[in-house]
């Protein structure tokens, strides 16, 4: 027998996860599946947070949480915690990754990074003294980790497509279509802080900057509230937030992009549809086929040009070669356990995990630009009762 034993391995991570419905599912989900098909550093799912003691126990029980709780303070006291998930509405986001950050927990929050500039701006300001301590923190902009937008963002890189001219990105869905739909947290603007602005256009966003390696420098944008008015608790209520929006951004590198996004576009479920033009080459991708890529090589002779569908299923795909035999298609959840893997080994690594709080805020900036050009109508185009001419309302008008 030896006449030593051998030094005990690193404690595993303890995670408390805060928020139990949507958004707690996948991230659960995420949890639960990362170390069967990653090597991560060991971790456990200790502790799910949420306002219901009733509810969060009955999710602790059914996404395989140790335990659950429901106050998130002691939680981030304890000592046996050391990632914080938040799941939670925009409107905890500051308080509770501020306080996490500050307790030396690594925080990992959903997006939108918050509800306000100067919220995220504080969440910004606590990420960096953290990172001094070897604290680290990352935004869920989850679509970063789909294989086909992954590819898409290596094609660009390697400079296949060109110089980029156009990006057209837009994301649709249905779930408010129905007038009688009732009311919830998202539309109103004091929990949600705006509609499928910060939604899903938070979405487009960060894929317009992201697959361009590049930065917005000027916006216009409108938005819109088809139906002011559903059903609440206590009767009709008020919605005070936006049912689409609509923006141009001008990027750094002489890229000109679209955005488009609705709630009420009814027919499109889930539809993060995005096109890069350039001049070698163009991309095409639609979340409703999510392992798809289609890819035109402008650089062969015009007579063989086309779009090439790519099912992005291969070994040598982004994260790909963790899960199926080629021409396994993954789905949408995939995402987020590509995500808790990247955490998990930037933590392992003692590096700064991507998409930085950094990162959230600039998206935050670009959609408040958002809002503030179309509350100011600064270039709005309205015909006239004749419509053979045209007016330019500018502020103030």
């Amino acid at each position: 027998m030896p006449d030593h034993e051998a030094a005990p391995g690193p404690s595993p991570l303890g995670v408390a996860m805060i928020g139990y419905a949507f958004m707690g599912k996948a991230h659960s989900n995420a949890w639960r599946n990362v170390a069967s098909y990653f090597d991560v550093p060991a971790f456990e799912r200790r502790v799910l947070v949420g306002r219901d003691p009733a509810g969060a126990a009955a999710a602790a029980a059914q996404y395989g949480w140790a335990e659950s709780a429901t106050d998130w303070r002691q939680v981030i006291a304890r000592d046996d915690i050391d990632i914080v998930d938040i799941c939670a509405p925009g409107w905890l986001h500051a308080e509770i990754a501020v306080a996490a950050l500050a307790a030396g927990k690594h925080v990992l929050v959903e997006k939108p990074l918050a509800n306000t500039l100067a919220e995220a701006e504080a969440m910004v300001q606590a990420a960096q003294a953290a990172l001094e301590r070897g604290v680290q923190s990352m935004v869920g902009y989850t679509y970063r980790r789909v294989p086909a937008l992954a590819l898409a963002k290596k094609l660009i890189g390697e400079g296949r497509l060109g110089t980029i001219r156009q990006v057209r990105a837009s994301y649709l869905q249905d779930w408010l279509a129905d007038e009688q739909a009732p009311m919830t947290w998202r539309l109103r603007k004091e929990s949600a802080g705006s509609g499928a602005l910060g939604d899903i256009a938070s979405h487009a966003v960060d894929q317009v900057q992201f697959l361009l390696a590049d930065t917005v420098t000027d916006v216009s944008g409108r938005l819109h509230t088809f139906t002011t008015e559903r059903p609440g608790p206590a009767g009709p209520e008020p919605v005070t937030v936006d049912d689409a929006a609509w923006a141009t951004l001008s990027l750094a590198g002489g890229a000109v992009a679209s955005i488009e996004v609705s709630r009420v576009a009814l027919g499109k479920k889930n539809s993060l549809t995005i096109e890069v033009y350039g001049s070698r080459g163009a991309l095409h991708f639609d979340l409703e086929t999510i392992n798809e890529l289609q890819f035109l090589d402008g650089t062969v002779p015009v007579q063989e040009q086309g779009f090439t569908r790519i099912v992005v299923t291969e070994p040598e795909h982004p994260y790909i070669g963790a899960w199926w035999p080629q021409g396994h298609v993954l789905g949408w959840e995939h995402a987020f356990t590509h995500q808790a893997r990247d955490f998990l080994a930037a933590i392992g690594a003692g590096t700064p995990p991507s998409p930085s709080f950094e990162d959230g805020l600039a998206v935050q900036r670009i959609l408040a630009a958002v809002e503030e050009s179309a509350a100011a109508k600064s270039s709005l185009i309205q015909l006239t009762p004749s419509a053979r001419t045209t007016q330019t309302i500018t502020e103030g008008a």
